[in-house]
């Protein structure tokens, strides 16, 4: 018995008994609704119905065949991701309209009915061509664990400027966190992203970041695979260094925990005010004059260095300064403390810590060409470098890339 026929004797039936309402159900195990839908491969056409590989540039295509109708399509990929599509008004056809992923595996599902209103369905498998066109991400920073400031990286192998473009690449970047944050993404350039909350971390938090950008269209691009990042976040742990009192206070989860008598830069090599996050613990150093161009020459090995920018600013051991440690300042840009003292700092921090500077000579901290700055935008200035924030309140600049440059004491 065909579908059709199946349908009309199901029809004929309920006119027949329909006087009687205890015979009505008796007969629902034929009505067209509670029918198993009919196969209906030989209803419609697809264009990726011959098992081949379709192009990814390609829209999908489902057309109805005869007197059979369309009534509705779900596509996903293998990762979940839903296909956004358009169903005439007649039912006669349906096409994607959301980019296919290149190199990905979907899945069709295709609902129809006949002349006569009987159900039928069709799912349908298929491959997209992968591309060689790939635009790859690399997220940062390792896997580990780190301090309440440490921001998460994204950088891209080629630059992204079209708005809607960056906002499918800031979509496709997850970060999930427990306990959970208000945080968002910053475009510091046309290939570096910066998330970061609010406010730091909570103490003790688990991060995990991931893409799923894999095979999705960007421009003239397909979106590559990127490494999963799992961040363990340590105690919150602060140092704040007050230039004018020439002393540092460093505090864990709110408790002071050590207080030390520092010295920061002399006037001309004043020591940069502002939020700076640890990037780096290097044991011993060698530093000198030319990092920065001094005309006051020196060439030093300098232990237990904490650094905190990359063109050299250090916390670290000074010993030839302690005489003026807690009473002047004198170095060339860095903090400098006794021996006993930076050994005791490099061992309790760690990268992503936050390093504050008050009280200074010397400029602002800036946020993004000379370290993790981050922390010094605030927050309303930070969403407008979102791509997914509303138009009105996108800047749409982002500054230079980070240079890496010498040390300096």
């Amino acid at each position: 018995m065909s579908h059709t026929s199946r349908f009309r004797t199901a029809a004929s039936c309920a006119l027949l008994i329909a006087p009687l309402a205890v015979s009505v159900t008796a007969c629902d195990d034929e009505h067209p609704l509670s029918a198993q839908p009919y196969d209906a491969a030989g209803a419609i056409a697809v264009n990726a119905d011959d098992g081949g590989k379709i192009d990814p540039d390609k829209p999908l295509e489902i057309s109805a065949k005869g007197d059979d109708r369309i009534t509705d399509v779900t596509a996903t990929d293998a990762t979940g991701r839903y296909v956004r599509g358009e169903l005439t008004a007649d039912g006669s056809s349906w096409h994607s309209t959301s980019p296919l992923a290149a190199g990905a595996h979907y899945s069709v599902r295709v609902s129809t009915e006949d002349e006569d209103g009987a159900p039928g369905r069709r799912i349908v498998g298929f491959d997209t061509k992968a591309s060689d066109k790939r635009l790859r991400i690399s997220l940062g920073p390792d896997s580990g664990t780190y301090g309440v400031g440490q921001p998460v990286t994204a950088e891209l192998s080629h630059p992204v400027t079209d708005r809607e473009d960056r906002a499918t690449v800031e979509r496709a970047l997850k970060v999930d966190s427990k306990p959970r944050v208000d945080g968002g993404w910053h475009w510091v350039n046309d290939k570096t992203l910066h998330f970061r909350p609010r406010d730091y971390w909570p103490a003790k938090a688990q991060v995990e970041v991931r893409s799923t950008l894999d095979g999705i269209k960007i421009g003239g691009l397909y979106g590559g695979s990127a490494k999963p990042v799992k961040m363990q976040i340590g105690d919150r742990l602060e140092a704040v260094t007050d230039a004018a009192a020439h002393q540092m206070t460093v505090y864990r989860n709110g408790e002071v925990i050590r207080t030390i008598p520092v010295t920061t830069g002399k006037p001309g090599y004043d020591t940069r005010n502002g939020v700076k996050t640890i990037l780096g613990k290097e044991s011993f150093v060698r530093m000198t004059s030319a990092s920065i161009g001094s005309a006051d020459f020196y060439d030093l090995g300098v232990y237990w260095a904490t650094r905190v920018t990359w063109s050299g600013e250090y916390v670290h051991a000074a010993p030839w300064s302690v005489g003026s440690q807690g009473a002047a300042n004198v170095s060339h840009g860095c903090t400098g403390m006794s021996t006993e003292n930076a050994k005791w700092f490099f061992d309790t921090v760690r990268v992503g810590d936050i390093v504050k500077v008050v009280n200074s000579g010397g400029a602002d901290m800036t946020p993004f060409d000379n370290g993790f700055g981050d922390w010094n935008v605030d927050w309303a200035k930070w969403r407008k470098g979102s791509a997914v924030v509303p138009a009105g309140t996108r800047d749409g600049s982002g500054p230079a890339d980070a240079a890496r440059l010498r040390p300096r004491i």
